[in-house]
């Protein structure tokens, strides 16, 4: 069963993988690459993938997938939509869906993908990002905000693997009591809580020097990598000690 506890019919052998989600597709290409056949337009890394793009996560081309034959289509229960997994499963596709809203969560559901949906032995690299997150936070703890959006703003909210990510860092969200994962909250509030950080990913809007910070005068901000932020895969191996250097 995949993380979502649906039972997916997969092959003893595995050699053709579709993968819809960016940071899977970057942890297939990384432990089995020969079998990565296809990916979306928003897969980014390696900086050298050739394979077939099948478009986007929410709008993928099923008729596109269907043609490459894959023996497993790697999906996420959040970057993608059920209906567009349950038409690849009613067409006959396997499809494994992931479900990961923790730092711990990622290790277990990689460990699992590739081990009953790709058919292959856990990668050393995983082994390695296990090690790097082992030691507890033991610093001060410190709060804040983390915008996704702009236009309008919005936070990342309760249950999600980004403020799991910053919280085993010693830094808390401010948000993450709020009833949704990901609300839409006025700039004035968002500024009115005073955070010790608004760290400001460069995805799924592209933050930067320029554009964020100034809407949070006398405030500390942080830009990070999104990728070091919201991926789960090799990226994982850095991104403690490289998220704490530009946290400060």
């Amino acid at each position: 069963m995949d993380d979502t506890g649906v039972a997916v019919k997969i092959p003893g052998t595995v050699r053709r993988i579709v993968s819809l989600v960016p940071s899977l597709t970057e942890s297939v290409a990384a432990t089995v690459p020969e079998a990565l056949v296809g990916a979306t337009d928003w897969c980014s890394h390696p900086a050298d993938l050739d394979v077939v793009r099948v478009r986007g996560t929410k709008n993928p081309d099923l008729d596109a997938i269907r043609r490459l034959r894959p023996d497993v289509v790697l999906a996420n229960a959040e970057e993608n939509r059920a209906p567009d997994i349950e038409e690849l499963r009613r067409s006959g596709v396997p499809v494994w869906v992931t479900k990961i809203e923790t730092v711990a969560e990622s290790f277990t559901s990689l460990e699992r993908m590739f081990a009953l949906a790709c058919r292959t032995d856990p990668p050393a690299w995983l082994a390695e990002a296990r090690q790097a997150w082992r030691a507890p936070y033991e610093g001060p703890r410190r709060t804040a905000i983390i915008p996704i959006w702009r236009r309008p703003w919005m936070v990342v909210g309760r249950d999600t693997f980004t403020g799991d990510v910053l919280r085993r860092l010693g830094v808390d969200n401010l948000y993450a009591g709020h009833a949704e994962r990901y609300p839409k909250i006025p700039l004035a509030e968002l500024a009115g809580r005073e955070p010790d950080l608004v760290v400001l990913p460069d995805e799924p809007y592209a933050f930067s020097a320029t554009d964020g910070p100034e809407s949070f005068p006398g405030l500390t901000c942080a830009l990070v990598s999104g990728r070091l932020l919201t991926w789960y895969g090799p990226s994982l191996v850095d991104a403690p000690a490289l998220l704490r250097r530009v946290l400060g």
